[in-house]
Order: structure tokens, then sequence, then C-alpha cells
């Protein structure tokens, strides 16, 4: 990721997948970035995301090594967020994704935290998931649906 990415300021979709990048750089100016894919890298921390904190929507960056979430907050307007088969493994990492407003779309599986929970059983993943990110609307592909308060038995 060099320098030269900062020329595409117009810029709204970015793929750099399969390229053995390794670390996030040089986004400082791309001003209208909305979709950044990092797919299948060797990224191993989200260091870098702060130049695109205040427009990026969507951030795929699955098949990575990345097992910190630390630097996740400032995706204000991140609503997507598919990072499947990195390496997070424990709940202290994952319940930063409840600092992001919008987040309302992740896919986490593959990571050794949803595999340890979903060795077990489904819905105690998914359930422990969106207890503590509950904005959610889906969570790795499926819809999370919740029943409001007082809903129960109500037909």
């Amino acid at each position: 990721m060099d320098a030269s990415l900062s020329t595409l300021v117009n810029c709204e979709k970015l793929s750099l997948s399969t390229n053995c990048i390794e670390k996030i750089a040089n986004l400082n100016g791309l001003k209208n970035l909305r979709i950044l894919s990092l797919g299948r890298n060797n990224i191993k921390n989200l260091n870098g995301l702060e130049a695109v904190g205040d427009t990026l929507e969507e951030l795929w960056i699955s098949y990575n090594f990345i097992e910190k979430l630390k630097g996740i907050h400032v995706m204000k307007k991140l609503k997507i967020l598919y990072m499947s088969n990195n390496l997070v493994k424990d709940w202290a990492e994952f319940v930063r994704l409840a600092d992001l407003p919008l987040l309302e779309d992740l896919v986490f599986v593959g990571n050794p935290l949803e595999e340890k929970y979903s060795a077990d059983q489904q819905s105690s993943w998914t359930e422990e998931a969106t207890k503590r990110v509950p904005r959610l609307k889906k969570l790795d592909g499926v819809p999370v649906i919740k029943q409001e308060e007082g809903e129960e038995g109500e037909n």
C-alpha cells in the first residue's frame, strides 16, 4: 500500500485483496472511500484505518491474521464488517465492535472465538455475540431475530 494510493481522491471502492499486504497504510488522500476490500492478505492489525474513519461504510478484511481489534472505534460510519477467518480469540476484543454506532452486518465465522462457541452449539455463539453487540441485524450471513421485551407469548 504505497503513497500512490493517496492520488485516488475520488475513489469510493478500493479492492486490494490477495496482495500479500502486511499493514494498512497511505489511505490519507482517499477522502471519498466507502468500501475497502483487503481480504486474503497478511494484515495483523487495524492500524492505518483512522485515515478513512469518517467515510468508510464497509470493510472486507477476511482471511488475514488479525487478533486484536484495537483502533476499530475510529470507524464511525462502518455498517458492514466482513472479518471471517482471522485470529480473534477473546470477548475482550470482540466487544470493541460495540463502539461502532452503525455496525449492523458482521461476518465473524472462522475466528477462534466463534469456532469455540459454535462447537458447543450455534445458538450459543449468536446469543453471546448479539448480547455484546446488540445493534447487529445480521451475523455470519443470518438475520438476527430478537424478541422485543413484552412480546413473548403474544401473536
